[in-house]
């Protein structure tokens, strides 16, 4: 076999993971991100100022929030599951000692301080939870899309052919989900309530650099006979294509129907398509073409699984406008967001509950056709996901008052300290926008510049697989080859952060 064939061998016909073990991954990037602001407390308490260095302070970005993923992901995936307990109980071990350190002479109870604490009010104009969640999908993405193609990825992890929960698979969808999270109509822009034919015009204006990537990538991967899985999005279709359209359909339904009902057409959508694959021959077309025999003859046929599986997706990113409308409205104190966190888990349980159902009566999970269980599947862990991030950064808003002048790039600004009891025992200073502190900051970096990001990590996955022989790579060289990719592409990031440039020219 040639080595595109072998590469496409080695990355097709596989069954995915278990849900659990996906979770159980994903509960790794919350972990992290206490980790990496614990830290900087800690650094506060016994050395009385904040960490300053950028140099210092990239590295422990880089070490934090980018290494545990990615050697979760390879090396340290036969004992996945020691992975986030390990880290929780060296966040604990740093939570207790900030909280011993407090000054002696003003003791509360902790049960006090946390009912103090509930008073607390946070920058509404600020949800720290949101930044974290795009950017952390898009490294999570970016470490995937190279790391599959090494033999010390697991299979298990790698996209599903047909039926299965790879964790590549969710990615796709929590790329969608994340996207509509700060869409226009979410955002509510001002250009959004005009005339439906501007508001579409603008939209079409803004997908242009997504389907000139698309077309890019079509292009190069077609000239230089670049392995590819042909039933992922087929032969000409692929995921800058499906950004771009499902934005423009949402656009659409979002033109036409009020924004607040955007869960019933993310149901009715989800569970039409779904009905439409039972009842008819559509199904067996989108895996096995109009012959039966995986016929790619004409457009349709070629591209059937990206065209149709559009269906699914503007199904996630409707589903995702309703969240991000439903985080607008909440209170900006500490106790609406605790309420927030306590609903979306319950949310959580009930999509699980119908994803089993879903599963057991309609379609096993397939990323393939983005199918009803698919869905339900992508937008259960993206909730769970996302309430994760916010009770993490609710943890070190609370940390951060225990200790006063410290803080913590990318964490929530208090607007209004609590009024305690006895003297003034969470003792924190509102710091103004800190939430948006122009300090060195990857989380910050990444998301100044996440489509360049993102484009930046498929040319340096191409580059790497042209230049080297993946799947015959020893564990030593692979660790090495994925840490300095992203070094280079963090390093990028940084850069253009620190020069205060946005590659955005549309």
């Amino acid at each position: 076999m040639s080595q595109k064939h072998l590469k496409e061998a080695f990355i097709s016909n596989l069954n995915g993971t278990s849900l659990l073990e996906i979770s159980l991954g994903l509960s790794l990037p919350p972990l992290c991100l206490l980790c990496r602001g614990l830290l900087l407390i800690l650094y506060y308490v016994h050395c009385g100022k904040p960490l300053s260095s950028r140099k210092c302070c990239l590295l422990l970005d880089f070490l934090v929030l980018i290494s545990p993923p990615l050697l979760s992901c390879t090396v340290l995936s036969p004992i996945l599951s020691l992975v986030p307990v390990t880290i929780a109980a060296f966040c604990a071990g740093m939570f207790f000692k900030i909280y011993n350190q407090r000054k002696q002479e003003t003791r509360v109870p902790f049960r006090q301080i946390v009912k103090d604490f509930q008073k607390t009010s946070l920058d509404p104009e600020y949800i720290p939870a949101v930044t974290v969640f795009r950017v952390y999908v898009n490294v999570l993405t970016a470490i995937g899309i190279l790391a599959v193609d090494f033999p010390q990825y697991p299979r298990r992890f790698a996209k599903a052919e047909t039926y299965g929960t790879g964790a590549m698979d969710f990615g796709v969808g929590a790329f969608i989900f994340g996207n509509a999270l700060v869409c226009p109509e979410v955002r509510q822009k001002s250009y959004v309530t005009k005339a439906t034919f501007s508001n579409l015009a603008r939209q079409l204006f803004s997908v242009w650099p997504l389907i000139f990537l698309g077309i890019g990538r079509l292009l190069s991967v077609k000239s230089i006979d670049y392995h590819e899985h042909t039933s992922e999005y087929g032969v000409h279709w692929n995921f800058f294509f499906t950004l771009a359209f499902v934005r423009l359909a949402a656009s659409l339904l979002l033109a036409i129907v009020p924004k607040n009902k955007s869960w019933i057409i993310a149901i009715n959508l989800a569970v039409l398509y779904q009905l439409i694959l039972n009842t008819t021959s559509l199904k067996t077309f989108i895996l096995h073409g109009s012959n039966g025999r995986d016929t790619r003859v004409g457009f349709f046929n070629a591209n059937r699984e990206g065209l149709l599986s559009l269906f699914g997706y503007l199904a996630i990113y409707m589903a995702s406008v309703q969240v991000g409308l439903c985080l607008l409205k909440r209170s900006s104190s500490v106790r609406g967001w605790i309420e927030a966190v306590r609903l979306s888990l319950l949310t959580v349980l009930a999509l699980f509950a119908f994803l089993h159902v879903s599963q057991a009566y309609a379609d096993p999970v397939s990323r393939r056709m983005a199918n009803l269980s698919y869905c339900i599947w992508v937008v259960a862990h993206c909730l769970a996901l996302f309430s994760c991030f916010v009770a993490t950064d609710l943890v070190l808003v609370f940390t951060k008052l225990l200790v006063k002048g410290s803080s913590v790039p990318c964490s929530w600004s208090v607007v209004k300290p609590p009024n305690t009891s006895k003297k003034r025992e969470m003792e924190a200073v509102p710091v103004a926008g800190e939430g948006k502190l122009a300090h060195t900051c990857l989380i910050s970096a990444i998301n100044k510049n996440q489509l360049v990001f993102f484009l930046l990590a498929n040319v340096m996955t191409g580059t790497v697989n042209i230049l080297v022989d993946t799947i015959h790579s020893r564990t030593a060289f692979a660790l090495c080859i994925l840490h300095l990719y992203m070094v280079f592409n963090c390093l990028i990031m940084h850069i253009l952060h620190a020069k205060n440039i946005v590659l955005k020219f549309w």
